[in-house]
Parts: structure tokens; C-alpha cells; sequence
């Protein structure tokens, strides 16, 4: 089947310079002899239009500018949808494009989209709503709460914001049931991870794969916060995932376990983000994996 193609450029995503980017899309794709559509992203985020459009017009490629937020709006209404989903990293963070080793650069990037191989990959649900990447709830989520109120949005502002919440952070309180074993904590937060990447080669999940039909789940909880920094570059380092035994979530410090599955009763309504993108929390909250939710372009290895 001829290859058609939909770019969609988010016009506030962090890449500086758009007209340089739509001419080297125009370029590229007119030499591959490829034809293509460039549409903007939608600012109400619905994008379940695409589904009858990928049908009517034969389109076999939706290939999204922008970051982790509009992978995340634009995949969610590609579940099931027999359509390959490219990535051209323009947001802050590029958590997805990261860890599926898409490169940053507009060039190389095209070059993985039309040299690459769509294949499957897992997203997650939380409550009702589609997660492609990394949410979580507690530290992160207010940090990523305050970065959208920004009017400049990027590196330096995020980090930025993080500092000044790292410096004032308080824990929550969470009773999480996975496996069918439930243990109480006080977290400064809780990341559920189906890649391996907050964003920007900071690594939180180091085992993570973005298709073995499992979440890493990261606990960090209460502690002295230079001993907290300490544990988690420990474990980025390590690598390695402690059994899923109740022994362990008797452990104090970090967490880290793998499960499809887990259920968190959220005591003292910690605030939420949905793949860095903030989110309406709620009490009580299930997260699901989604095996082989969408066809994921990615560099040959």
C-alpha cells in the first residue's frame, strides 16, 4: 500500500523555530515521493475525527510535532486503528521519543520516519483517561501543574519550577493495592512509568520497556531528601527491580516494581499529571495496561 501522511504541527510546543521545520518536512517528504497533509494540532484535544479520515482518505501515517501532551491526545484516539503513529520531538521534555531512540533533530528524525518500522507498543490507562508514557501523582504532578501556568515553557523553566518545589515538598499519603497485596505509604510521589524516561535523558525507570505488557512503578517515600537524591541515582544506576513480595513493600526508601496492574486510594488528593500534561485527580485511581495499544515508528536496531 502507498504511503500517505498527516503531520501535525503544535504551534505552541517548545521547538523555536516552525518555519524551519515545515520546510524540511516539505522537502524531505516531497524527495521520498510521499504524499502528505500538514494540519495543526487541535487545541481542544479530539482527535477521534482521525479514525474516519484515515479510512476515507487511505491514510497510512500520522506523524506528530510536539511532545509528550500531543502524542499523548493524538495516540489516545488511535487505539486499535491500523495507522502508523511517527514522532518529531518539539515539546519540553520528549519523554516517548527518548526512550523509542528517536532522534531530537527534525532531520534525523524524518529519516526514522521514512526508514523505520512500525511496531506495537504498550500505553496505559488511568481512570478513563490514555496514558502513552509517564504519569504520576504527588511532587512531579504539582511541578507540572505550576510549568503549564508559565508563559515560557522549556528546559530552563522546568527546572526552574522543580527547584523550587524540591525545596518545599511535603508527602501524601496513599494506600496502593497491586497483585493483590496492599501496603500504606507516605510518598513525596508515585510515578507509573511505561518508558524509561521522564524527559530530557533523566531516567527514572531504568528496566521499563515500552512493550513487555508491564508498568514500572516508582514509590519514593518518605525520607530526609539528600538521602532520597542519593537512592534514586542508586537506582538508576542499578537498574534493577525488587521482586513483587510484600516483604518488600514493608521497604522504607524508594520502590520499584513492575506489575499490569494498581489500584491507589489517593488519602490526601495528591495532584496528578497525565504524560507531563496536568490532570483533574481523584480519590480513588486504577491504572491499566494497554498492551500493543499503537504502532509506534521506530529506528531499525
Amino acid at each position: 500500500m502507498r504511503r500517505k501522511i498527516i503531520y501535525f504541527i503544535n504551534p505552541v510546543a517548545g521547538i523555536k523555530n516552525k518555519d524551519a521545520l515545515l520546510k524540511t518536512i516539505e522537502e524531505k517528504t516531497h524527495a521520498q515521493k510521499i504524499p502528505f497533509e500538514i494540519l495543526h494540532t487541535n487545541p481542544s484535544g479530539n482527535y477521534f475525527f482521525l479514525k474516519e479520515k484515515i479510512d476515507n482518505d487511505y491514510i497510512t501515517d500520522i506523524v506528530v510535532c510536539g511532545g509528550d501532551g500531543t502524542v499523548n491526545q493524538i495516540a489516545g484516539a488511535l487505539v486499535d486503528v491500523d495507522v502508523n503513529v511517527g514522532i518529531i520531538p518539539a515539546g519540553s521534555g520528549n519523554g516517548l521519543a527518548l526512550a523509542a531512540k528517536i532522534p531530537k533533530q527534525p532531520n534525523k528524525a524524518l529519516d526514522v520516519i521514512f526508514n523505520g518500522k512500525g511496531s506495537y507498543i504498550d500505553a496505559f490507562f488511568i481512570n478513563s483517561s490514555f496514558s502513552c508514557m509517564l504519569s504520576g501523582l504527588g511532587f512531579d504532578a504539582a511541578v507540572a501543574h505550576e510549568f503549564a501556568k508559565q508563559a515560557r515553557r522549556g528546559l530552563s523553566t522546568y527546572i526552574k519550577e522543580s527547584l523550587n518545589h524540591f525545596l518545599n515538598a511535603e508527602t501524601y499519603s496513599f494506600d496502593i493495592t497491586s497483585m493483590g497485596m496492599t501496603f500504606s505509604t507516605d510518598a513525596f510521589f508515585i510515578c507509573i512509568a511505561n518508558g524509561n524516561q521522564f524527559g530530557n535523558q533523566v531516567t527514572i525507570a531504568p528496566q521499563a520497556s515500552l512493550k513487555d505488557g508491564l508498568l514500572d512503578v516508582v514509590v519514593v517515600q518518605k525520607m530526609n531528601k539528600l538521602e532520597m537524591i542519593w537512592d534514586l541515582l542508586k537506582q538508576v544506576r542499578s537498574g534493577k527491580v525488587k521482586p513483587h513480595e510484600e516483604v518488600y513493600f514493608n521497604k522504607k526508601g524508594v520502590l520499584y516494581f513492575q506489575t499490569d496492574r494498581l489500584m491507589i486510594n489517593n488519602l490526601s488528593m495528591a495532584p496528578l499529571h497525565i504524560d507531563g500534561e496536568p490532570a483533574t485527580t481523584a480519590r480513588k485511581i486504577t491504572v491499566e495496561v494497554i498492551p500493543g495499544a499503537f504502532r509506534l515508528i521506530q529506528p531499525i536496531q
